[in-house]
């Protein structure tokens, strides 16, 4: 389900209200742990926390009227989800992610680097909150100047 609010107040309250509270308890986490320089707002549907076109003007490398995204959470049809765009792909990060996710004891239900959840009690959210810690805006910014630079050499 892609929501089409224009805001986060009102994705918020398209959402039903067990929905509502789940993306409530994950959201706080998120906000608590947020790097300085993020900002929050609608972003592919769903809340997004992104870099700034005030602090990063290029924008998205692939999209460049996008911010660069970091974390994105959002209500699908059958589950909720945490995009942690910091753990995409094989890197240190995301191998401390999951190992440290596993220690836990919480089942970890991912993708490239969506968490899926069903409740928020369902999540190590003491490790989510740890690994948004962990990377600041000019380290997303670094990596999409990388893939930018990846790109124009195959141009």
């Amino acid at each position: 389900m892609i929501s089409t609010a224009k805001t986060v107040q009102e994705y918020l309250d398209g959402l039903p209200p067990d929905r509502r509270k789940e993306i409530d308890i994950v959201r706080k986490v998120i906000k608590k742990n947020l790097p300085k320089g993020y900002e929050e707002g609608v972003q592919y549907g769903m809340i997004g926390y992104y870099v700034p076109h005030s602090l990063y003007p290029a924008g998205y490398h692939c999209d460049p009227k996008q911010p660069i995204g970091y974390i994105a959470l959002g209500s699908q049809k059958n589950y909720m989800v945490i995009h942690l765009m910091c753990v995409y792909g094989e890197s240190p990060l995301s191998k401390w992610f999951q190992e440290a996710y596993k220690a836990s004891g919480k089942k970890l239900d991912m993708g490239k680097a969506c968490v899926r959840f069903k409740c928020a009690e369902d999540l190590a959210l003491d490790v989510i909150g740890k690994v948004i810690s962990k990377v600041p805006p000019e380290t997303m910014i670094a990596k999409n100047e990388e893939a930018r630079q990846r790109k124009s050499r195959k141009q």
